[in-house]
This record gives C-alpha cells, sequence and structure tokens, in this order.
C-alpha cells in the first residue's frame, strides 16, 4: 500500500492552519514509521508497544492540549489532529495517550494541588510515569453514580476499599485516578503503585484492543494520605468532567481508523479485477459503498473540526461531545465493515488492518460512554426530559 496522504474530499485543509499541519504531519509520520510496521505483531501477541512511550513524551503527545508543567500547550483541534492519526495506527495507541492526558493529567492540573501538579504533571507529559483512570466497576458501567468503592477518613488518611474494572494501562500505571463514594459525596484520589492495600490485575482474553493493556483494579483497606485526595474533584461531577475530555479525542480518533479503512478498500478496489479482466472500483455496488464511506468521513471531520474550534474557544458542551463521539464511532465501524466486504476473504487476514480495525472499534463503541447512553444525552439536551431509568 502507498503512503497515507489523507482523506480529504472536501478541502478540509483549507480549514487548518499551518501550524496544524504541521503537529498533524509529525503525528502522521510518527505512526507511519513507528507504529505501522510493528502494530500487527503487537495486536496479534497482545502486547503494547511500551518501546514508544518515551518517544511520543518527547514528541509532546501526553496531555498535549493543556498548559504548563512540561505540556505543549497545543490547541484542541490540534491536539484532536494527533488522536486521529494514532488511531490509524491503533485505537490502542490511542487509547493509550487519551488516558494519559484527558484521564489522568487533566484530572490532576484541573483538580489538583499545586503540590501534586508539580509532582506529577511533569513526568506524565514525558511519559516517565503512567497513568490510568479508575472509575467504572463490575457492576456499574453506564451508571457510575451507583459506584461501591467507598473512602473513609480515619484521621489524616483516607481508607479505600472497592474494585475497579475495565481500566487502561491498569498493570502498567505509576499513579491510578481513582474515584470513590465517601460519606460527603463522591471524591477523587491519587493512588500510587505499590501502595499497600491497592492491586492490580490484567483482563485476558480479548478479541478486541489486543495492544491495549486493561486491567482491573482492587483496594482492600488501602490507605492514603489526604495530599493524596485530589482537592476540587468534588462530585461525580468532576470525574465525567474527564470523560467528556476523553470522549473529545475519541470523536477525531476514529476518523483515523475509518479513514485507514477507507483508504486501503479504494486502493484495493482499483487493483483487484473480476469479471472481463476490470479493477471491482469500475462496478457500480462497490462505488456505492466508496461513496458512502467518503461521504460519511467528511461529516464526521467537519464535525470533529467544529467541535474543535468551539472547545477552543470554551463554548464546547458535553452534550456536543455526546454527538461527536457517538456519530463518529459509529461511521468508523461501518466503514470498517464495509470495507472488510470490498476486500472479501482478504478483509479477514492481517495483511490488511480492517478486522483489526472492526474489532478495537468495537470496544471504542462501548467504553467512554455507550452508543446507547450517548443517545440518552442528546435525547435529553433537545426534549429537557432524562430517559436514563
Amino acid at each position: 500500500m502507498a503512503s497515507f496522504r489523507g482523506v480529504d474530499y472536501l478541502h478540509i485543509d483549507s480549514l487548518l492552519n499551518d501550524e496544524e499541519k504541521l503537529v498533524r504531519q509529525t503525528a502522521r509520520q510518527f505512526t507511519e514509521d513507528r507504529v505501522i510496521p510493528i502494530i500487527k505483531d503487537c495486536f496479534n501477541e497482545g502486547r503494547f508497544p511500551s518501546e514508544l512511550i518515551a518517544e511520543m513524551g518527547e514528541l509532546g503527545f501526553f496531555g498535549a492540549n493543556l498548559e504548563g508543567y512540561g505540556c505543549a500547550g497545543l490547541t484542541n483541534v490540534e491536539y484532536g489532529l494527533i488522536m486521529q492519526e494514532l488511531e490509524r495506527g491503533d485505537s490502542g495507541l490511542r487509547s493509550f495517550v487519551s488516558v494519559q492526558g484527558a484521564l489522568a493529567m487533566y484530572p490532576i492540573r484541573t483538580y489538583g494541588s499545586e503540590e501534586q501538579r508539580q509532582r506529577y504533571l511533569p513526568k506524565l507529559a514525558e511519559g516517565k510515569l503512567i497513568g490510568c483512570f479508575g472509575l467504572t466497576e463490575p457492576g456499574f458501567g453506564s451508571n457510575p453514580g451507583g459506584m461501591t468503592t467507598t473512602a473513609r477518613k480515619d484521621g489524616d488518611e483516607w481508607v479505600l476499599n472497592g474494585e475497579k474494572t475495565w481500566i487502561t494501562n491498569g498493570t502498567v500505571a505509576d499513579v491510578a485516578v481513582v474515584w470513590a463514594r465517601s460519606p460527603e459525596g463522591v471524591r477523587g484520589f491519587l493512588v500510587d503503585k505499590g501502595t499497600p492495600g491497592f492491586t492490580s490485575s490484567d483482563i485476558h482474553g480479548k478479541l478486541s484492543m489486543r495492544a491495549s493493556v486493561t486491567s482491573s483494579l482492587a483496594f482492600s483497606d488501602c490507605r492514603i494520605p489526604e495530599s493524596q485526595r485530589l482537592p476540587d474533584a468534588i462530585g461525580l461531577k468532576a470525574a465525567l468532567g474527564c470523560l467528556s475530555q476523553a470522549r473529545y479525542g475519541i470523536g477525531w480518533g476514529v476518523l483515523g481508523a475509518a479513514m485507514d479503512c477507507f483508504e486501503t478498500a479504494r486502493q484495493y478496489t482499483l487493483v483487484r479485477k473480476q469479471f472481463d479482466d476490470r479493477p471491482i472500483a469500475t462496478h457500480q455496488l462497490v462505488q456505492e459503498k466508496l461513496a458512502w464511506m467518503v461521504t460519511e468521513i467528511t461529516k464526521g471531520q467537519l464535525l470533529a473540526m467544529h467541535c474543535g474550534r468551539l472547545k477552543d474557544q470554551k463554548k464546547l458542551d458535553f452534550a456536543h461531545v455526546s454527538m461527536l463521539k457517538r456519530n463518529n464511532v459509529s461511521i468508523a465501524l461501518d466503514c470498517a465493515r464495509l470495507s472488510r466486504d470490498l476486500l472479501g476473504g482478504n478483509g479477514i487476514i492481517d495483511d490488511y488492518p480492517i478486522m483489526r480495525h472492526m474489532c478495537n472499534l468495537e470496544t471504542v463503541k462501548t467504553y467512554e460512554g455507550t452508543d446507547h447512553i450517548h443517545a440518552l444525552v442528546i435525547g435529553e439536551r433537545v426534549t429537557g426530559l432524562p430517559a436514563y431509568r
């Protein structure tokens, strides 16, 4: 396959300035040179390419849209373009960067004390520390308000008990941002790896996100000092604010997977011949599928771009992010399925990235808020009536 040149049917590049294009090209070249040559083997072996962490830190990918403390301070559009290019490589890689920046660094930057920011953020930005985010529990995913993990104050310490699951980076993280219910309400805590009473274990048998570490966290009379509580992380709204940051990145990221599937299928149909020795790209049904894909990708690009501009103007609302995440993940998954169809039997072998993207996107559709939950967020916004129960 030829080197990736992007998918730009509607001159989307005309909406980008030179700095944004440079950021995208940097991430694109990194994906092309460092990710694509190894990601098939990583997926097949079920291992995360940890050898790329330091380089991603040097490139400023971690917490790229955060200010200060060693962060790159990029715009939200530039950050989105990085996510897009990384997910063209693999959803698992983009997930690592999303969790590091949006779910570990963002809550420390937003809700943490100055001492916590100074202690953690520079090393997280460099990739010298790894973070994770503990909200989802075995019994509570779409309803995080039902969490059973507890935090009890005992002198100048907090005692945590409970379990979290489906935690990206869990067993490799140096620090976990953990949400627990205290008598005063939901609170956020920083739990360092090795803290007595804190254990983690990997989830095995995954057929999706295989190039990503997915874990469970357990807390048994885990004592942490008051200094490890995020002072401004008060209430479930704080945790959900972190999720909005991550969902925004997903809305951009999945476009990269969709583009990779589309471009793979487009190039394949130009060289695959059937019936009178003609490329199957000359067939009407093939062109209809390609036309649908490039149209939906273009609409997704415009949605992501507008959300990015709104976010840079501090006008982006969590309900806007729900539309971005829900729409773009859905069309990306459909693009993967249509591309697999166009490749026929070749679509299921790992010589091509289609099936890997498809399997990954099945997970992306579920995590950070399922398709159904985001539909209800949008529904509540347009009707004024919640329908979650």
